[in-house]
């Protein structure tokens, strides 16, 4: 097999370009995820089951439907019916965010559910509202237990980043793909995509076991 180095350095500064605004989609996507996932999955907890059927339908559609699918949803629907045009990072984010926080939602209603009830019950008698509780008693020792299973979320929508090349965004996957139909080769754009998203994804699995042992000794 004959290895063009040469066209890899010559792509180099769109991976590099691509490769940050993966890093930067899925920065932004996961915080706003995590922030949606979180009033989501308090929402599926409600005790009044007619008030939580909407967010239990919404982790159902976006968990139970293929991620490209909705990204098209949204790059060609949601995003023209409210800005008048459609913007593919604008769409890349949206999509990614509305499908992490279905998953995210999940990780919180477990983790909180991990805790023990006593532990609200304690809090309420003490003169907490609900919120305190939530707040002070629950929500910080069921972090620690959503460590993980939000890593390796993070790390999902990493590589789920490359699904936006479908609407062109620039990532990095948008390169690798720009790069095969230029100069018709199959090996060099794809080997040099799949080896940068294994180094980001192992450099975050290292960051996030540091993190959780950090954690787990305080």
């Amino acid at each position: 097999m004959d290895f063009r180095w040469d066209l890899i350095a010559e792509y180099a500064p769109f991976f590099l370009k691509g490769t940050l605004l993966t890093i930067g989609l899925s920065i932004v996507s996961i915080l706003i995820g995590t922030v949606l996932g979180l009033l989501i999955g308090l929402g599926k907890m409600m005790k009044r089951k007619l008030l939580a059927l909407p967010f239990k339908w919404y982790i159902n559609f976006f968990r139970g439907t293929p991620l490209m699918v909705q990204i098209l949803l949204v790059h060609f629907g949601l995003v023209p019916l409210f800005l008048g045009t459609t913007n593919a990072i604008v769409a890349a984010i949206l999509a990614l965010s509305l499908n992490s926080a279905a998953y995210i939602a999940e990780i919180f209603r477990a983790g909180i559910q991990s805790i023990d009830k006593g532990q609200v019950e304690a809090a309420r008698s003490l003169g907490m509202t609900h919120v305190q509780a939530m707040r002070y008693v629950i929500l910080p020792q069921a972090f620690k237990r959503m460590i993980p299973p939000l890593g390796n979320e993070f790390v999902v929508l990493i590589k789920d980043s490359s699904l936006a090349a479908l609407i062109a965004a620039p990532e990095l996957m948008y390169w690798g793909r720009a790069m095969q139909g230029q100069y018709m080769r199959a090996w060099e754009p794809y080997l040099t995509s799949a080896a940068i998203y294994l180094v980001l994804t192992l450099s975050l699995s290292f960051l996030l076991s540091r993190l959780e042992r950090r954690l787990a000794t305080e």
